[in-house]
């Protein structure tokens, strides 16, 4: 199981790299600045995650594997980016997947340094959102977290706590952990498709609260 573990989460560091890497084309940058952004999604999320734990020094700089999926990541892009059309529907497809194995890896993550269900499930989502956040911000756009269309935060809430469900429960395997990574992924492809979003924070009804007085 903790080779398993450690597959899927190299997996998820791959995932996030490429749409660092994508977002890095769009902004052109280097080859150097791809690599870098890379990094920053696909092991931000669980840098925090460890800090969070207070588990002595993070995973990424603690096993140099980790630092492959980036570097990967950065050379597949630069050879096969040209090939590409549509940069920013593959950036999210990129970015789904990569959140939707961080949902499940974060969140085993946490339970096995002692957290409850709870507060694992919380981990996961930290796990699976910082990274992105972390890339936009570098990169200068966005947050998806922060963006109408499609839901962001909500399916990383859903894997992580039925990961910390079937964890609890003594249901979690191999396939258990595939198949919720494969409903966060679809839930939050099908909500970019369909535009779905989370209710706005001012509500449907009622004009916009004017802006405070300076």
């Amino acid at each position: 199981m903790a080779w398993t573990s450690l597959a899927l989460d190299l997996l998820g560091v791959f995932f996030f790299a490429v749409s660092g890497s994508l977002l890095a084309v769009r902004r052109e940058f280097d080859i150097v600045g791809s690599l870098l952004l890379g990094t920053c999604v696909g092991l931000g999320g669980g840098i925090l995650r460890d800090v969070i734990l207070d588990a002595g020094v993070p995973r990424a700089f603690d096993s140099p594997i980790y630092l492959v999926p980036p570097v990967v990541a950065a050379v597949v892009v630069y050879f096969f980016a040209h090939a590409v059309q549509r940069f920013h529907d593959l950036l999210l497809t990129f970015d789904a997947a990569g959140m939707a194995l961080f949902s499940v890896t974060g969140t085993l993550v946490a339970l096995a340094a002692g957290m409850n269900p709870t507060a694992a499930a919380i981990l996961g989502v930290v796990t699976a959102v910082g990274g992105g956040v972390i890339r936009d911000v570098v990169a200068n756009d966005v947050p998806q977290i922060f963006r109408a269309r499609g839901l962001y935060a909500i399916p990383a809430l859903i894997g992580a706590a039925l990961t910390s469900l079937a964890s609890w429960a003594g249901w979690f395997g191999v396939g258990t952990g595939t198949a919720i990574a494969a409903v966060v992924f679809a839930l939050r492809m099908v909500s970019l498709r369909y535009r779905w979003g989370a209710p706005p924070a001012g509500g449907h009804h009622g004009p916009a609260l004017p802006p405070p007085a300076v």
